[in-house]
């Protein structure tokens, strides 16, 4: 069923400019709008003769969802002839098995099917902050369009040990990685000759989450469509500093690039209570603004709380207490509980493992298909943990264990290479064989997106999705912001984490915080809530005593309901 565009959808679908900036907060229709702009476009007869539109996301997911919106506004000859939907490391592999050889690489090199670094290092038995180390230092050099010789070098020069005898391996077992394909592709593109091929073949381009662009990137889709590029998105969901992504460099390039700027503030996801809390962050996220789309559809307005705890496990149990409350009032609906770190959610995962009443959904666990979840949990019940981790190279262990070797399908040994990888972390974190295997639920990540029931996941984890209810747990400082953000750059980040939290949220949003907190090594630390609490933020929130009230007069059949 289509949906009825807004004025400003319209805009975007009917507007002559080849370059455009689309401003699209959280819930605000962005997928349904570049899906117009593609309508739009082909049907102004853009795309003329063999020329196509490229379309590039970042994820399987989200190329997944924009082909589906798609589908709803072209015929199926429009969408199979004239519109390309890829990924970045889709696109940068295409480019690198087409024209490696026009800068004289061999377009045979294995292609990544995995994190190789993040194996290579534990292969190596590096600690998480010597792999960190490697990782940053590889990816940073390679985020410049610099050649194999220059990056052994530049690595050398370095200093980095651990990240030189990767790299070195790497060249020699002729592989790339993540951090190459762009690299790779960049490189390619810096031929002309290639470049206009892909400038006639592909009239328009289309970039989803342009706040999630490396500059490394952005000078890829330029090189393809400068001044016919469409992006979308949201400086307050930019939030992948991490992996190189620069959104104030990236929106300022595209602004100067861009004829027209269209603003979505019309929020269709969260409840007036959940916007108004989004809202009052807007000066520590440089986003926008928003006003909800249908104010008087949504059952007591929603609401938005802040709560306040003695300690973890305090807030822990009252969490439990919260989800039994809701679910069994609208036990179709889907709690979010969302932690900036994972190691501060330790307390509410014990809590809810407990439980019986209810579906838990643990994101960072292992959701695998049938057949590698039979042979993971057959490897789980005959091997000795003590073995893995003693071995001169606990993943061939493990490997040569499953028989992964014998595993011919690619999608099948990508499905078993990283469940075993998995599988290492947690034995490596101290989790026993049997622990390991309760945490083994057989689907796909798509039955994350319905399962009614209490999810827990990490900040990061929950960008793109949306919740009938999030608590946000830990809003301490040294948590929220992260102790490690001193920069304002960071610090403006660490909040827009947040926001991206929040926004999560359709009917209600809590945010709660504990005053004592154990660390790791079990010394506990008395806790501050976070410095993003600000006075505006707070004139937004009610109480727990708000909350009891509004649960006993909301209308809990609408809210079931919507």
């Amino acid at each position: 069923m289509k949906i009825q565009p807004t004025a400003a959808q319209v805009q975007i679908r009917d507007s002559n400019q080849m370059g455009m900036l689309v401003v699209a907060p959280a819930g605000c229709g962005k997928s349904e709008a570049l899906a117009l702009r593609v309508q739009g476009m082909l049907r102004r007869g853009v795309a003329a003769g063999a020329r196509r539109i490229l379309v590039a996301t970042f994820s399987n997911r989200a190329k997944d969802n924009i082909r589906e919106r798609l589908r709803h506004y072209l015929t199926p000859a429009e969408l199979r002839d004239k519109v390309t939907v890829i990924n970045f490391h889709g696109l940068s592999a295409r480019l690198y098995r087409s024209h490696a050889a026009a800068i004289g690489l061999d377009p045979e090199w294995t292609l990544p099917e995995n994190d190789w670094v993040k194996e290579q290092c534990q292969r190596a038995g590096l600690n998480y902050g010597q792999a960190a180390g490697v990782d940053k230092v590889l990816q940073c050099i390679k985020q410049d369009p610099v050649n194999d010789a220059d990056v052994l070098r530049l690595v050398e020069a370095h200093g980095n040990v651990d990240a030189l005898e990767i790299e070195q391996l790497r060249v020699q077992d002729q592989q790339l990685t993540y951090d190459d394909l762009p690299r790779m592709a960049e490189l390619i593109l810096a031929r002309d000759e290639v470049a206009d091929l892909y400038r006639v073949h592909f009239v328009a381009v289309v970039v989803d989450e342009f706040q999630d662009l490396t500059p490394q990137q952005l000078r890829i889709i330029k090189r393809i469509g400068a001044g016919r590029t469409t992006y979308a998105g949201d400086l307050a969901q930019g939030i992948y500093g991490f992996t190189g992504a620069k959104p104030e460099e990236v929106y300022a390039q595209i602004t100067d690039e861009v004829g027209e700027v269209v603003q979505l503030t019309e929020s269709h996801r969260s409840s007036p209570a959940v916007l108004a809390a989004v809202n009052a962050l807007v000066p520590l996220t440089h986003g926008t603004a928003l006003t909800c789309a249908a104010p008087d559809t949504w059952p007591s307005g929603g609401i938005a709380v802040e709560v306040s705890h003695q300690t973890a496990d305090a807030e822990a149990g009252w969490l439990v207490k919260l989800a039994k409350a809701i679910l069994s009032r609208a036990p179709g609906q889907r709690i979010g509980v969302i932690s900036r770190i994972g190691s501060r959610r330790r307390f509410a995962d014990a809590a809810f493992t407990a439980e019986q009443g209810f579906e838990v959904h643990r994101w960072d666990d292992g959701v695998l298909d049938t057949d590698t979840a039979r042979r993971v949990k057959s490897v789980l019940a005959s091997m000795d943990a003590a073995a893995v981790l003693d071995a001169d190279d606990s993943i061939e262990f493990l490997r040569d264990f499953a028989e992964f070797h014998q595993i011919q399908d690619p999608a099948d040994r990508l499905a078993l290479a990283d469940a075993l990888g998995w599988v290492l972390e947690l034995l490596t974190q101290g989790l026993t064989l049997a622990e390991i295997s309760k945490r083994i639920r057989v689907g796909d990540n798509s039955t994350l997106l319905t399962k009614p029931g209490v999810h827990l996941l990490s900040g990061h984890a929950g960008k793109g999705q949306q919740f009938d209810w999030v608590v946000v747990i830990g809003l301490e400082d040294g948590n929220v912001p992260f102790f490690e953000a001193k920069s304002d750059e960071a610090l403006r980040e660490e909040a827009r984490v947040l926001s991206v939290m929040m926004s999560r949220a359709r009917h209600g949003l809590i945010l709660s915080h504990a005053a004592a907190v154990p660390a790791l090594n079990g010394r506990v630390f008395a806790k501050e809530p976070s410095r993003f609490l600000t006075s505006a933020l707070r004139a937004t929130l009610t109480d727990t005593d708000g909350l009891v009230q509004w649960f006993r007069t909301a209308s809990w059949d609408a809210i079931a309901r919507r």
